[in-house]
């Protein structure tokens, strides 16, 4: 077998592009369900909506890009505030319900033919991240060393990527480590005692779905920028549960632990896919048994499993404490 192209992949995956947008859209998820314990089954949606609003506003408006990314964040604060207010005076599982069916209808409108002209239906669009990549300042050329080489126009886009997930990380660190983080983790344990001492639950509850509603839209805002394209079927339901992963295999609460935890995820589905690939091209599996076009769907039975053997025997994930997955029942 020739090792040397699986652990390239695999280092490359560690800080590539679907480790950033995966973190970005776990961090927010940190914000709602591991330190308020907001069930958000729909992060997605917040992704698409961000994507979208960038990619609208500067493509078929013609705003400027710092505009447009302005404008998918109010569509997200919209979002969560359309989600919210009916929702987050009942049950947890309500917000989980609504927030899956309201991602779904989201992408189903975006992909209808009467939207067409606006966000291009289920064909998407793009020619509107050319304001993005102006922006970058690195001269053509080759950047990097061992198996992270990179042409300028992939360093920018990382180099953007990972500012970004540092400024979400420490701006949920402070918050976290302030009043108010300490407030929203106590109404994780027990909203009632909250609420005893006067506190505006709801109140609290809605700051934290637009804080990480918001969070996730950068991801998707991101995402769509940086492969200079959009379309409704790239925001199934799959990617929420995706950042669920990422967020439990880091550990849940904890800051680093969205951040890490995707990387690890996406290096170990490069792994697992190049050594699988190379097990089928050695024939150490038949072809009778399994092809390489058989080889991705593996590759996440294996992720799979191991998820699930981590959840068993170690719950609160890498870093985690498990008595911050301890969730009051709603």
């Amino acid at each position: 077998m020739n090792w040397s192209p699986i652990i390239e992949d695999t280092l490359r995956a560690l800080v590539g592009r679907e480790a950033i947008i995966y973190a970005l859209a776990a961090i927010g998820l940190n914000v709602h369900f591991g330190y308020t314990g907001l069930l958000n089954f729909g992060q997605v949606g917040f992704m698409a909506i961000g994507g979208y609003g960038v990619a609208v506003s500067t493509l078929e408006w013609g705003v400027p890009l710092g505009v447009g990314v302005l404008f998918g964040i109010g569509a997200a604060v919209l979002l969560a505030l359309v989600l919210g207010l009916p929702t987050l005076r009942l049950r947890a599982d309500y917000l989980a319900i609504v927030t899956i069916a309201a991602s779904e209808i989201f992408r189903l409108m975006v992909s209808a033919p009467s939207w067409r002209a606006v966000t291009g239906g289920s064909d998407g669009l793009s020619g509107f991240s050319s304001g993005f990549y102006d922006l970058n300042p690195t001269p053509d050329g080759t950047y990097g060393f061992g198996p992270w080489r990179y042409s300028e126009r992939t360093l920018y886009v990382l180099v953007v990527g990972w500012v970004l997930v540092l400024l979400a990380t420490l701006l949920v660190a402070l918050l976290i480590r302030s009043p108010w983080g300490r407030v929203i983790k106590a109404i994780r344990e027990d909203e009632d005692a909250v609420r005893s001492l006067g506190k505006n639950v709801y109140g609290y509850k809605m700051q934290s779905l637009i804080l990480g509603g918001v969070i996730g839209a950068v991801g998707g805002m991101f995402w769509v920028l940086a492969q200079a394209a959009i379309t409704p079927g790239s925001f199934s339901p799959i990617p929420t549960f995706y950042a669920y992963a990422a967020l439990i295999l880091g550990g849940i609460a904890r800051i680093w632990g969205p951040v890490v935890g995707s990387m690890i995820f996406w290096a170990l589905l490069s792994f697992s896919q190049g050594f699988i690939n190379e097990l089928v091209a050695n024939e150490y599996i038949p072809r009778s048994i399994m092809d390489a076009n058989q080889a991705g769907n593996v590759r996440f039975m294996l992720v799979g499993l191991g998820l699930m053997l981590l959840l068993i025997f170690r719950p609160q994930g890498l870093f985690g404490d498990k008595r911050e997955i301890a969730l009051q029942d709603r």
